[in-house]
Formats: structure tokens, sequence, C-alpha cells
């Protein structure tokens, strides 16, 4: 169900019955399919086309996918109808809150929902230039950290993160980046200390080869006040012992922080067929692409998060079942999101009738009201506030 969000529309090619090949499972796909992602390098990027390479093998349908330098860019195209899913980050979930760079009211409370999403060995966490030396996250103050302007993801991950060891924005030195991209180049042209990378990422490793270096300082999860800090503002970050990565020594693990990541997702208006097809192409398929990029061995449908904090799709659920893998819990938990997200909804149709303030600042204050009122109303978590 769409519950009147501001959905993507489905376009006219791919409103037209699907002309791709049928496979056994009886998938069937449309001859291209559109995905946004992050930009070139990026292994969100880099799973998607080892997801794309399988569906013009198994399939004969083109995988478009379209680079993208942060969250509002990488949903554009799918609230247009250009595109229909996206390889994202957590962004995936502000966008459904409503929040930050989506307090706008251009924006708003989006229907998103699932289809796959990695775990693998990996984290996506705090890194520093290994030049700083073992300086634990508390040690920090005054050093340079990136901010990349319209993704709520980075950055809010990143006062999440330094929220482990006690610090806030104000006593870091942010300096601003158009693109997640150019913040990552900026590690390694030293104009940045602190930047939130996934461990496995090719930025990642082109900083490790760099003179600067990489390195991850730890976060153990026995510092119970540290993650306490750490949730309070990024509630999508839990710890992770991770045992691969740029920078990591041989066999070595290291306590940090993780979220599925890429997350595969589209729209809640998606039709259910085309969200399921691709997803049980993804399951049915998935010894074919697992090793083909590090860390796209995490879309294993057995290793799906069923208790995270963004809903499936019905067609993803759908495929699950079939998989075997669904499990009552999960259906529980996805229910309570659902209707967390028409919550979200009519909240944010209630404001707008209230004609609220053209002012970003004051627009953004009164919806940030509005949606706290509904959401405690509905019994459902606040789960941010600024």
């Amino acid at each position: 169900m769409a519950y009147g969000f501001r959905g993507a529309v489905l376009s006219a090619a791919v409103a037209l019955a699907y002309v791709g090949a049928t496979a056994a499972q009886d998938i069937k796909l449309p001859a291209t399919i559109t995905l946004t992602s992050y930009e070139t390098g990026a292994n969100a990027f880099n799973q998607a086309v080892a997801v794309g390479q399988m569906l013009k093998s198994k399939y004969g349908t083109d995988l478009r996918v379209l680079p993208a330098g942060n969250d509002v860019a990488r949903l554009g195209p799918l609230r247009a109808g250009r595109a229909q899913a996206s390889s994202m980050g957590v962004g995936v979930y502000y966008a459904q809150e409503g929040v930050l760079e989506f307090a706008t009211k251009e924006w708003g409370p989006q229907g998103l929902q699932l289809m796959l999403s990695a775990t693998t060995c990996s984290g996506q966490a705090l890194a520093v230039a290994k030049d700083l030396g073992n300086t634990p996250i508390k040690d920090m103050k005054g050093k340079r950290m990136g901010w990349v302007v319209g993704s709520p993801a980075v950055n809010q991950s990143l006062l999440g993160l330094i929220a482990f060891g006690g610090l806030t924005k104000n006593d870091v030195k942010l300096v601003d980046y158009s693109s997640y991209g150019a913040m990552m180049k900026g590690l390694v042209n030293n104009e940045v200390d602190i930047v939130f990378a996934s461990t496995i990422s090719g930025q990642a490793k082109e900083a490790e080869n760099s003179p600067r270096g990489i390195a991850w300082p730890p976060m153990p999860a026995s510092d119970t006040a540290g993650w306490e800090r750490v949730q309070k503002l990024a509630p999508y970050f839990y710890p992770h012992k991770s045992t691969c990565g740029a920078g990591y020594g041989k066999g070595e693990t290291i306590e940090v922080a993780v979220y599925p990541y890429p997350i595969f997702m589209a729209y809640a208006s998606q039709p259910t067929d085309l969200v399921y097809g691709l997803t049980k192409a993804m399951i049915v398929n998935y010894d074919s692409y697992k090793d083909a990029v590090v860390g796209v061995d995490g879309l294993e449908a057995k290793r799906q998060n069923q208790k995270w904090i963004v809903p499936y799709h019905p067609g993803a659920v759908r495929a699950l079942k079939e998989a075997g893998v669904w499990t009552d819990e999960g259906q529980k938990n996805n229910d309570t999101l659902i209707a967390r997200q028409k919550v979200l909804a009519d909240a944010w149709a209630a404001y707008l009738k209230t004609n609220p303030a053209d002012d970003k600042d004051a627009f953004r204050k009164g919806w940030m009201e509005a949606r706290r009122t509904a959401l405690t109303k509905a019994g459902q978590p606040v789960g941010f506030d600024e």
C-alpha cells in the first residue's frame, strides 16, 4: 500500500507488461530497470553493478545504475518515476522519518521499503587518518571532520559515532563537501582527519594506499555508556566485530559500528510483482554473484535483519517467505513499521493543511513538533529529535 505517500510514480515503461525473459521460479522482469546508488567506487555502487551483471546474464535485463552524491539526489529520480529502486545507505531511514534534509516542504516523510540489505564482515564506522596515531575517539577534539551537504546519512552518522567518545560537532572542525566521494578524497588530500565510511569501500582502500593511511578507532560493545550516546543520535547503529576492511591486519578483528549496507529499496508504491521479481532474482541467483565484490555476500536471504527500523516491501516479503527465512517476529516488526509510516504520512498531510511558515527553520521546527506529537499519540517511539 502507498498510504498516500508522495512516492515514486511508476514510469510508463515499467507500467507496461514485463517484457524480460522468464526464468524458472516464474521470475518476470522488465527489459530495463533503473537504480540509483552512491558514486562510482563506493561499495554500494559496486554491489549494484554485480547484481546488474547477474540480471543481464540470467534474465536479459539491463540494470542502469545512476550514481549520485547525496541522499536527496539518490531519491529524486525514484520519486519522479525515472528510477524504480536504489542501493542506498541509512539515508533511507531519515527519509522515512522526514527529518534533517527531508524536513522540508519539498520532501517530508517518504514511504520507503526494503528489498534486501547487506550484512557482512565489514563495518560502517568512524574512519580516521592513520597518521593521527592510536587516538581514541574521546581525544579527537579539535580535529577536522568531513560534512557532506545534503547527506543526512553521512552527517548524522558522524555525529552519532563521535558521541561514542562524548564529543559533539562543537568539539571538531567541520569541513563542507558537495558529495561523499569528495569528502573521502579530502581524507587522502589531508583536508580532513575524520570521515564515515564502509570498511570495504573503494574510497577506504584508496585512503589505505595513500601516504596518510586509514584506521578505525575501536568502539567496544562493553562501553555501554558510549553506545547509549551513539544510539540516542543514530539508532540504526549497533556493535559489530568486523574482520575485513582497508587497513586491517591479517586476521585482525576490530569492534566497530555497523548497520546493513547497502540497502536495496523502493517506494511502497512500486508494484509488488516488480519488487518481488527483483528480490527473488537476487535470492535464487545468490551463488552467481556472492563472490563478485567484497561485501555482496551480505545480501544472502538468511542474513536479513528483520528487526531493523525500515519495513520490507510486500514483494520482498513474498520472496523471503518463499525462501523460507521470513519469521513471525519479522512480520510483527514489519506491521509495526508500516503502521509507523502511515502515522508519519498522516501527520505530514495534517501539518501541511495548517499553512506552515515558508521560512525553512520555522517550517522544520513546526513539523518536528507535529511529528513528535503524532508518534507519541500513536504509541510509537519518536526515534529522532532535534
